[in-house]
């Protein structure tokens, strides 16, 4: 990192807004799967989560626009437009940076299809969300390969609270949907009846 107090503004300003979108999208996706799993069962609260489920998600995606933007003022990484829009383009650690872009492509598709859930049917729509969970998993794996600040005590506290969350939450939709499908399987009749 050179001594370029506006090149570290800009990198460090890039990093606050890509935390910033992995806390909100720790959210909104511990909140989805708790909805999902119907983990939550209060009277109105339905509605409420919803929308907040909603508006985390809008905001997580502005959150990754300006995270990928302002490296496009970084004058130390000088990634131009596609190495912060195409996959493995740009030459700062193209894994785990080309799984970030992928992530925020997957975070776009899947967050926005909310509003086209009509047009391309409710049941499709549910199954595509389904893998939003994937993009959490390629947003560790892109920051425990691309950040900076990985092996930081803070950051490893960071990821484990965001992360104990979503595992609780997937784990009991999961059991909870086996539970619900053994419920409704037909019994067997016995043999030779």
């Amino acid at each position: 990192m050179t001594g370029d107090p506006l090149h570290q503004a800009f990198w460090f300003a890039s990093r606050a807004f890509g935390i910033s979108a992995m806390i909100l999208l720790a959210i909104s996706v511990a909140m989805g799967l708790a909805m999902s799993g119907r983990l939550m069962r209060r009277p109105g609260l339905s509605p409420k989560l919803r929308h907040l489920h909603e508006s985390a998600t809008l905001v997580t995606l502005a959150l990754i626009v300006a995270h990928a933007g302002l490296l496009l003022l970084d004058t130390y990484l000088r990634p131009g437009l596609v190495g912060i829009t195409v996959p493995f383009a740009l030459g700062y650690r193209p894994l785990f940076t080309g799984i970030g872009i992928i992530a925020g492509w997957l975070a776009a598709i899947l967050g926005l299809s909310f509003y086209a859930r009509r047009r391309i049917g409710v049941k499709r729509w549910r199954f595509m969300h389904r893998f939003t969970i994937v993009v959490y998993l390629l947003v560790l794996g892109h920051v425990a390969g691309a950040g900076t600040d990985t092996r930081s005590p803070w950051m490893i506290a960071l990821l484990t609270g965001l992360t104990a969350p979503i595992v609780f939450a997937f784990t009991y939709r999961i059991l909870s949907t086996e539970r619900h499908t053994n419920r409704k399987a037909p019994a067997v009749a016995p043999a030779g009846g």
